[in-house]
């Protein structure tokens, strides 16, 4: 369910910032691409501990909200780099449909979107494999009573179980 939720929120979040960022001027692209890059050159038990110390410092009840917010934040930068085609589309396109008389969120959904949604498709896989497959952010992260598939293989990996065996394959496949 984590994986799912953060999934659709951070693909839709990340195709909105990374349109956005296509019309942006080019000091608020290079600033916002360095720091969407920061994420993903960090170590992930770093990431972990930064959410941990978030929450705790606001005083925040770790569970499945930390959780998925946390999923959330770590799986946007992903999608916002796996929409490239937005950097080779030619911006007169969306102003000739305006032309032609379209509105600005008709332009979106009928010239942009189906444009880049190779991209979109691409970004939202890689954000649920990471957020399914991710076991140091959801631990750090979660509270009692929470826990997602990692977190499952992980506490009953001394137990003998082929469940238990066929989820790791899953998981490391």
């Amino acid at each position: 369910l984590i994986a799912v939720i953060a999934t659709i929120v951070s693909t839709f979040v990340g195709t909105i910032t990374a349109i956005g960022l296509s019309k942006s001027k080019k000091i608020v692209k290079e600033i916002v691409t360095q720091v969407n890059n920061l994420p993903m050159l960090n170590p992930e038990i770093v990431t972990a501990i930064g959410f941990m110390l978030l929450f705790s410092s606001l005083r925040i009840k770790t569970g499945f909200t930390t959780m998925l917010l946390a999923h959330i934040a770590f799986c946007i930068p992903y999608v916002i780099l796996s929409v490239p085609r937005l950097r080779t589309l030619d911006p007169n396109i969306a102003e000739a449909a305006m032309d032609l008389g379209c509105t600005p969120l008709q332009a979106m959904f009928k010239v942009i979107i189906p444009q880049i949604k190779g991209g979109i498709v691409a970004g939202a896989l890689v954000a649920f494999s990471m957020s399914f497959d991710d076991f140091v952010i959801s631990l750090f992260t979660t509270g009692p009573g929470v826990s997602n598939i990692s977190i499952y293989v992980y506490s009953n990996v001394k137990r003998v179980n082929p469940t238990i065996n066929a989820l790791s394959a899953i998981i490391v496949y």
